[in-house]
């Protein structure tokens, strides 16, 4: 199983963080009828101890937006909606994956939430940035990332993906699912200290970063991870829990999305939550 992950830019292609988050499960995990090698586990293995995916570490593919997939010109900005969501689709489509977080809100406020600036789920976070109803967001600077984020959404729906619907995990294998992530609030749900602003971050300060989620959560990169990177790591996890169907490893906040006068409304922010106290397999990390 595995998801996309993307910290969303649109000021410059070199500024997108792009990352597959893949569990790695051993192969008597993947096929019930192979063994462990040497022995055989499956005589007593399913009386003492159903293994659950989250036991097992998590590899991060880092894709650069100078990849092949982005074309040789894409590294400097400003960043196309539409030709992101395409490329987004494909990577998808090439590598058999059925959610792809997005770090960037999916809509705009409900006229009937009760709230005066915000989503319900920028409320509940009490996110920096609020998106307000169409056109109007706090602060001001922030509504061409807003506008820019929900386009790349539209597109992407227009290529047979939908927002995430309800509370519940996704249904069937094949649907395609956007999910909306925010790093920030995803670090706090894991119990770490958020990572600095991107204008603020020392190289020390993504070393001690990575290192803390790599203690509570392990996983590996094929490079070191940048600021975006890393933030499109944390921004994903929760994504392989809704993919393993797995309640304990996601926490979802904010209302459905639906339409509302022309245009989408609301919508869900997905954060990831610490894995339990280590029990079963987790000793042998």
């Amino acid at each position: 199983m595995a998801v996309l992950s993307v910290d969303l830019a649109f000021r410059r292609w070199s500024d997108l963080g792009i990352v597959v988050l893949e569990r790695v499960l051993p192969a008597f995990l993947l096929d019930p009828e192979a063994e462990s090698p040497g022995f055989s586990l499956k005589p007593h293995f399913t009386a003492l101890y159903v293994p659950d995916p989250s036991d097992y570490p998590i590899a991060c593919e880092i894709i650069p937006s100078a990849a092949p997939e982005f074309g040789s010109e894409s590294a400097s900005g400003p960043v196309d909606p539409n030709v992101l969501a395409g490329l987004l689709n494909h990577i998808c489509g090439v590598r058999g994956i059925h959610v792809l977080m997005l770090d960037g809100p999916q809509a705009w406020k409900s006229g009937h939430n009760g709230l005066e600036h915000a989503r319900v789920s920028e409320r509940q976070l009490n996110t920096a940035a609020k998106t307000g109803l169409p056109g109007m967001v706090k602060p001001l600077t922030y509504r061409p990332f807003a506008e820019f984020c929900l386009d790349v959404y539209d597109a992407l729906c227009r290529r047979g993906w939908r927002r995430l619907e309800t509370r519940e995990q996704p249904g069937s294998p094949q649907e395609r699912v956007l999910v909306e992530s925010y790093p920030h609030a995803a670090w706090k749900s894991l119990g770490l200290k958020p990572l600095p602003s991107k204008r603020r971050a020392r190289v020390s300060d993504i070393a001690e970063a990575y290192g803390a989620l790599n203690a509570l959560i392990p996983f590996t990169t094929d490079r070191p991870p940048n600021h975006d990177q890393l933030q499109a790591i944390v921004g994903g996890l929760p994504g392989l829990a809704l993919e393993e169907h797995n309640a304990t490893g996601a926490r979802i906040v904010g209302n459905p999305p639906h339409r509302e006068d022309g245009h989408w409304r609301e919508g869900f922010i997905v954060l990831p939550l610490p894995p339990p106290k280590p029990f079963g397999l987790h000793w042998l990390r």
